[in-house]
């Protein structure tokens, strides 16, 4: 428990707290270079007395390196929280900090980022979001930068940055509702114009051989990934970075092994931080297994190790990019103009959620636990509830001779026994 107490928190930042009777934990931060930005904190256990944590502190604050002099947690500005937040040692993947790089850039030339961090109170951060909104940006984007904020002051609140964190409790702007996902029509159409672009590939590439002939047979290759690349999307429900780091050796027979992720150009873990496994319909795996085989003999040679590539011996992956602008181009020509690889992945929840297979769409998606698949796709669970609403239907309206009695009239109760 923090204590206003100044000799438990002497300048310079240190601190030092009782955690049971004798036991005491002093902290001190340090600072890693001139600009003060990248924090670091040291904690050491002291046994004894009050008065020897405090000297262990003053002795520890001295030795510390004088390359900065910290703000005190009172003077702090809200810009200097969100760049040490930036600067910090998090898990995030590569993709998550880009975007929160260009979250903190925002916010750090907006008007609230010379509020001091401690009074960026509610009515303030409301009257940011009423600016914002007056600006034009979306909801989506503002509740992105409440996010940023109170991730921000929640991590300077633990570092003990700031004596308080005065957003804790306050309630961020309404969640987007999610997108919908497409008519099964529109995966029909989004599919078939896939197959006939193969088709007119196929009809348009050369029987012989020569260096005139290398860009048809660059376009059926991409044809032919095309119609996998949507193919496998609206079979599992993969995000586009999952798509994007496959390799031909990740499925065997119809078990699809999903353990990598490209994220902002960098080969990572999935989002959910480990990889999952999956069946295939059969139609997909076949159409896999069918192209690596003619991807093979084409080349007279072993082609890999990536199933996406712009090359014909696949050495070399395509960009997550990369994928979305082919894919867009499949939709223009399908005329589904809101159709997008994430949309594919909204079927194949709501799918499996309408179907009351809530843990099977958490598994298929990958999503780290069932909450987030229920609060992502709840909009689907009436489909689920025709049958108790069939059952209490003809409950309701049986007849009356048929309803079984509550109790015997003629039992004695047990308070009459």
């Amino acid at each position: 428990m923090r204590s206003s107490d100044p000799t438990r928190r002497p300048a310079g930042g240190g601190s030092l707290r009782e955690r049971r009777p004798g036991v005491w934990e002093v902290r001190i931060r340090t600072t890693a270079g001139p600009d003060g930005h990248r924090s670091r904190q040291r904690s050491v256990t002291v046994r004894g007395a009050e008065a020897d944590a405090h000297a262990e502190l003053v002795r520890l604050t001295a030795a510390r390196p004088q390359t900065v002099a910290l703000t005190p947690p009172s003077l702090i500005t809200l810009a200097e929280v969100l760049a040490r937040w930036l600067a910090a040692d998090h898990p995030w993947k590569p993709s998550t900090l880009v975007g929160y790089r260009s979250v903190v850039g925002f916010l750090s030339a907006d008007p609230i980022a010379r509020v001091r961090a401690e009074q960026v109170l509610p009515a303030v951060v409301r009257a940011a979001v009423s600016r914002w909104e007056g600006d034009g940006a979306s909801a989506a984007v503002i509740g992105g930068r409440f996010r940023v904020l109170g991730a921000a002051l929640s991590w300077a609140y633990d570092e003990r940055l700031v004596d308080v964190h005065p957003i804790r409790h306050m309630r961020g702007p309404g969640r987007v509702p999610p997108r919908r996902p497409l008519a099964e029509a529109e995966v029909r159409a989004l599919l078939l114009t896939a197959e006939l672009l193969v088709l007119e590939a196929e009809a348009n590439h050369p029987r012989s051989t020569g260096r005139g002939c290398a860009r048809l047979a660059h376009l059926l290759a991409r044809a032919e990934q095309d119609l996998l690349l949507v193919r496998l999307a609206a079979d599992t429900g993969a995000r586009r970075g999952e798509l994007a780091a496959l390799q031909l050796a990740d499925l065997d027979g119809r078990v699809l092994r999903i353990d990598k992720a490209v994220s902002a150009g960098v080969l990572t873990t999935p989002k959910s931080g480990h990889g999952r496994t999956l069946t295939l319909g059969a139609t997909t795996a076949e159409l896999w297994h069918a192209l690596h085989g003619r991807w093979t003999d084409r080349d007279r040679s072993p082609v890999g190790p990536w199933l996406f590539s712009a090359r014909l011996d696949h050495a070399v992956p395509l960009t997550a990019g990369a994928l979305g602008h082919r894919f867009d181009k499949i939709r223009d020509a399908a005329g589904v103009p809101d159709a997008t690889l994430h949309r594919l992945r909204h079927n194949v929840a709501t799918y499996l959620v309408a179907h009351g297979q809530i843990l099977q769409a958490q598994a298929r998606l990958g999503h780290a636990d069932a909450a987030t698949t229920l609060r992502e796709y709840a909009y689907a669970l009436p489909l689920t509830d025709l049958t108790v609403a069939d059952a209490l239907d003809a409950h309701l309206n049986r007849p009356r001779d048929e309803q079984a009695p509550t109790s015997d009239p003629q039992k004695p109760t047990r308070d009459q026994r």
